[in-house]
């Protein structure tokens, strides 16, 4: 059995993109200058594509930073001194 071969990435253009993140065109091509999507201009006249696998991987790095961001804010929220009382870290 041989292995069979993966599907070539999709690729969407920066409006449908735009549309799916809720943002402006010129953002989703400010993502692909930053690294954070791949994209290529392709065809003729050249236009740009973006790699539909990565904005999975952006969408996943976008949900794992909004939870850290979260939990931060929980450790922040319990490090109040309401929380711990106002004899923490006066010596006692």
């Amino acid at each position: 059995m041989s292995a069979s071969p993966s599907p070539p990435p999709r690729f969407l253009a920066p409006s449908q993109v735009a549309e799916l993140l809720s943002i402006e065109v010129d953002e989703v091509i400010e993502l692909v200058y930053a690294g954070r999507l791949r994209g290529s201009q392709l065809g003729s006249p050249s236009r740009w594509r973006i790699e539909e696998p990565s904005l999975s991987e952006y969408l996943a790095e976008q949900s794992e930073e909004a939870r850290r961001m979260a939990l931060w804010h929980q450790a922040d929220a319990a490090s109040f001194p309401e929380v711990w009382g106002s004899q923490r870290g006066h010596g006692i």
